[in-house]
């Protein structure tokens, strides 16, 4: 790991307010469609150097591995996270960011922050899913942990 890397890995991280920021900052009733905007000045709310950013929400992964955070599950499609826990039993914790690929009408790919009841993106989600693109095609995702 780099100097820089391990630098950026150090840094506390303030889970709670990294959750309550994506709450507060939350838009009814379905967002914006800027998820790793809303995501990301949460993370830097939350005392995490974030610059130079991700474009898309898809390509997140590896930044976030590179300031501390641990792939903690990964789900080649299918079965999502919801509600605190999966049928496998994973479990949930306040402050895990969930990367998600992209389905075939979009692009960008969607990221969101679990505040311990709901996941929320640039909008608080009723479920784990997005939209209905991604409820339909259930593509695959990473859950990451600090």
């Amino acid at each position: 790991m780099s100097d820089q890397a391990t630098a950026l890995a150090s840094v506390d991280f303030d889970k709670a307010r990294f959750a309550a920021t994506l709450k507060t900052r939350a838009l009814p009733p379905y967002g914006s469609g800027q998820c790793a905007k809303y995501v990301r000045i949460a993370l830097e709310t939350a005392g995490m150097p974030t610059g130079p950013n991700p474009r898309l929400a898809k390509d997140y992964g590896p930044y976030l591995e590179g300031r501390g955070f641990t792939a903690v599950a990964r789900f080649v499609s299918g079965d999502a996270v919801s509600k605190g826990v999966d049928s496998a039993g994973f479990k949930l914790e306040v402050g895990d960011v969930a990367v998600i690929q992209n389905p075939s009408s979009s692009t960008a790919g969607h990221i969101q922050g679990y505040d311990g009841a709901n996941w929320i993106s640039d909008f608080v989600q009723d479920a784990f899913w997005p939209g209905p693109a991604y409820r339909s095609e259930k593509p695959a995702y990473v859950i990451y942990r600090r």
